[in-house]
């Protein structure tokens, strides 16, 4: 059995038109009218798949296809939110293949041994509210009342009220929680994000393992004052403190070493006018390793130097905010087996690798066994408009991942 690549290329086009940008890349986040826009074309197509549609308390769409007996579930699918100024293949690629599985089943009219579900997750990039891996750690049980009403959009919207004006209920979310026995198997596919696979040719990514996250929300806190006539020994300039910690950041992963990284990639300056002394720095911080230990080891000394940068001048206070806090992950040996079995019988090349990414995979691999498929990222582009996948790749990666599945669904 094959996939077909035109109705997966009419899938993605088709979801890139919901965008919050139009023209200038895909801009979807949740609980938005492109999110549900989009999550209302993923809930028609699942349904003439011949899937049982329903959502989560999280707001996943929940495509389930029944098995011969009730359980565990075979579980597949990815993230159809997108960063600002995005491109149409993040998350969305996942999506799309777990439909047209779901289509070929049903065209082929097999019931497999386990059922299987389809999912659309939302949240993973935390576009809007500045976590991310939401709908998977939301199966996983990792959200908290906390993060529900303190983490706020741009507009000061918190996630639990972003939540209710959607129609979902905040104070109902440990219902998305699944357990353990529930699940056989979980099944991602998603672009590399990166130039591994097309500068070697290969066609697809076996990941053997995912980095931890750590994130965190910054703010700096001065004093605001006159730049002409303060004089400069006794400003306390919260953009000063900041930039020294922006330079530590990158200096801190370079000594880690192994891989690690950080980044700081948004930041706020506050009155925001150029002849006055800042007075409060907002700014992100985003630590990358797929060691416990040297992720551990980043976020101490980050600390460390936030705290001596504030300790400088007089006058300077900080708050640190985490907003998300995901450990390394290591995959199934074994699901990895099946694809790279499924993989050579079809013809295809593949290769073992590890994701500089992070994924829903990562906390689903909290649950239950685990497996996430790279396809090829053309110049290894993501997170832009640019962002690409040919097509003829992305089949590849469906047609291998639609007998894998089918594979562990049969209990093969």
């Amino acid at each position: 059995m094959e996939t077909n690549v035109q109705r997966i290329k009419q899938d993605i086009e088709q979801l890139a038109q919901f965008t919050a940008t139009p023209k200038e890349g895909v801009t979807r986040f949740s609980f938005t009218p492109e999110d549900r826009a989009a999550r209302n074309y993923i809930k028609d197509e699942m349904q003439r798949a011949g899937l049982a549609v329903s959502e989560d308390a999280a707001g996943t769409v929940i495509g389930r296809r029944q098995g011969q007996v009730e359980g565990p579930t075979v579980m597949l699918g990815s993230h159809f939110d997108s960063v600002k100024h995005g491109g149409a293949f993040d998350g969305t690629a996942g999506v799309v293949v777990a439909m047209e599985i779901a289509r070929v089943l049903n065209e082929h009219n097999i019931t497999t041994h386990y059922p299987i579900e389809f999912i659309a997750m939302i949240e993973e990039e935390g576009g809007r509210f500045g976590g991310g891996l939401f709908a998977s750690r939301a199966m996983a049980g990792m959200v908290t009342e906390e993060e529900l009403i303190g983490h706020c959009d741009e507009a000061g919207v918190s996630l639990a009220q972003a939540m209710r004006e959607f129609g979902l209920d905040p104070a109902n979310i440990k219902a998305a929680q699944r357990r353990p026995e529930e699940l056989k198997a979980f099944f991602e596919l998603h672009v590399e994000q990166g130039p591994i696979l097309e500068s070697e040719g290969t066609a697809l990514g076996l990941v053997e393992a995912i980095v931890g996250l750590k994130t965190y929300q910054v703010k700096i806190t001065g004093r605001p004052d006159h730049a002409g006539t303060t004089p400069i020994h006794m400003r306390a300039d919260a953009l000063l403190a900041a930039s020294e910690v922006v330079q530590q950041v990158r200096q801190i992963a370079r000594d880690v070493g192994g891989g690690a990284v950080g980044t700081v990639g948004k930041m706020e300056v506050l009155p925001g006018a150029s002849n006055i002394v800042p007075g409060e720095v907002h700014f992100t911080v985003d630590l990358r390793s797929h060691r416990e230990s040297a992720l551990e080891e980043l976020s101490q000394r980050f600390q460390a130097a936030l705290k001596e940068a504030c300790s400088k001048e007089e006058g300077l206070s900080y708050t640190l905010t985490t907003k998300l806090d995901a450990k390394p992950a290591q995959l199934s040996d074994q699901l990895r087996n099946v694809i790279a079995e499924e993989a050579k019988a079809r013809g295809i090349s593949a290769k073992t690798m590890i994701s500089g990414a992070g994924h829903d995979t990562q906390i689903m691999a909290t649950l239950t066994d685990a497996a996430l498929i790279f396809v090829p990222s053309k110049g290894g582009r993501s997170h832009c408009p640019e962002e690409w996948t040919d097509y003829a790749d992305l089949k590849k990666g469906a047609d291998v991942l639609l007998g894998a599945v089918l594979a562990v669904a049969e209990g093969k």
